[in-house]
């Protein structure tokens, strides 16, 4: 079939609003997905867009029925099931935000680094972000894009290596970037400042770049000192103020930016946008990102990169769990062989309740269970859940969107066993990637 036929049926099918419209616009190269997009109008832009997002919808509800039979069939538990085919949908809507605006998207090592499914990511994104030089290195060895660097702080030796794997590198403060930019510049990488923009508006300080007294990003006044000796070593500037937010939050934060740093962007390279952008999330505004990207980068001149993290595996993961015990004080409490403290410590620091596949709210089905870790921590508590029929020892517990902050943030308290990992692959079959053991416990210890 010709190139011309094909851009012709993709546009009848997304004007017709045919289901199948999202599929064919996501099967063509990329020279003719621009040609589509270059062929319709403001309305049928926003229709791919609803057409996209609801295909997406659609996989994921095809997903959630048939992972409690691959739960049922994994040889050990506790396991990290990756499903390679619902990653490849959320890089599909961050591919359509590169096409529509041309900026770049990295993925975010920070929240999820496992490589056993960086082969269906690279071949839509632009490289990753990394936070040091470990993240670096598995960055340029198994993602083999483009890496870029941010460090609150660097070492002389952690530097010298640092460089070695990075396209660029973002310093946090001017006596850094004097120290290290002559460094970098020399191995042909790009620098980069990271900035506090101002403004953010993340609830828990915990997780906010910009809360009172942080460390991360040069603020205003500072800059304004500092940056006129120093900006001719400068290729970008930096800043991330996010953290699990809609796009209008992105569009506030952006105007504090530009208020504060406007007038410095002229004559730079690229400007990153940080992370914390959900932008698969089903209610995620895309057409007010891609609005925001498109102009900024027509009024400024600049590549402008995003640094998705959550976004690249956004329910894309589970925890698959076994009850071990059942005991009873008070409640009844399921001693699970996962816990919350080791294998999703998110829930512990934030906090939050993990969402349980088949389950609700304590006292909202007939049979209500706390969930509790085997650790020794008392407070190894995941949360009270309720059930249609009663918890049995030996019954497997499937915990929902465990692919992000869990992988990366595991632990071998108590010498706890870490979960294996597993990819549920785009063909049908189950890949064990990794088991873990009595080693990689005893090998951290000294």
């Amino acid at each position: 079939m010709s190139a011309d036929r094909r851009i012709e049926d993709v546009i009848r099918a997304i004007s017709a609003k045919e289901k199948s419209a999202a599929g064919e616009y996501h099967a063509l190269p990329d020279h003719l997905r621009h040609d589509v997009l270059g062929a319709l109008d403001h309305r049928g832009l926003r229709l791919l867009t609803r057409l996209i997002k609801d295909s997406k919808k659609k996989s994921f509800r095809e997903a959630g029925k048939r992972l409690p039979g691959i739960a049922d069939v994994l040889q050990r538990t506790p396991v990290y099931l990756i499903d390679e085919a619902l990653i490849e949908e959320n890089m599909r809507v961050l591919r359509y935000v590169k096409d529509r605006t041309g900026c770049k998207i990295l993925h975010a090592l920070k929240a999820y680094a496992s490589f056993a499914t960086f082969g269906v990511m690279a071949a839509y994104l632009d490289g990753v972000c990394a936070s040091g030089i470990n993240e670096a290195r598995l960055g340029r060895k198994e993602f083999g894009k483009e890496v870029h660097t941010f460090g609150a702080a660097y070492g002389e030796k952690e530097i010298r290596q640092t460089v070695k794997y990075s396209d660029s590198v973002t310093f946090n403060s001017f006596y850094q970037l004097r120290k290290y930019a002559g460094l970098a510049r020399k191995r042909g990488v790009q620098v980069g400042l990271r900035v506090n923009p101002g403004h953010a508006e993340v609830a828990a300080e915990m997780y906010n770049p910009c809360a009172p007294c942080s460390r991360l990003g040069i603020v205003h006044d500072e800059f304004a000192r500092e940056i006129t000796s120093c900006l001719n070593v400068v290729d970008g500037l930096h800043f991330h103020a996010m953290c699990e937010q809609n796009s209008d939050v992105l569009e506030r934060v952006l105007t504090s930016f530009e208020r504060l740093y406007g007038s410095y962007i002229k004559g730079l390279k690229w400007v990153n946008f940080g992370g914390g952008h959900h932008i698969t999330r089903d209610d995620y505004d895309l057409e007010r990102l891609i609005r925001l990207v498109s102009d900024f980068k027509n009024k400024y001149g600049v590549e402008v990169y995003l640094e998705p993290g959550e976004a690249s595996v956004y329910h894309a993961g589970v925890l698959v769990s076994t009850v071990l015990d059942i005991v009873k004080n008070e409640m009844e409490i399921a001693i699970m062989d996962t816990s919350a403290e080791t294998h999703m410590p998110d829930v512990l620091l934030m906090p939050y309740r993990p969402l349980v596949l088949r389950s609700a709210g304590p006292g909202e089905k007939r049979h209500t269970y706390r969930l509790a870790g085997p650790s020794c921590l008392a407070g190894d508590i995941i949360g009270d859940y309720s059930f249609d029929e009663p918890l049995k020892r030996g019954d497997r517990l499937v915990f929902i969107d465990m692919a992000l902050y869990s992988i990366v943030k595991s632990t071998t308290f108590n010498g706890i066993n870490l979960p294996d990992i597993a990819v549920a692959r785009t063909g049908g079959s189950v890949e064990v990637a990794r088991r873990f053991g009595y080693r990689d416990y005893r090998m951290r210890q000294s």
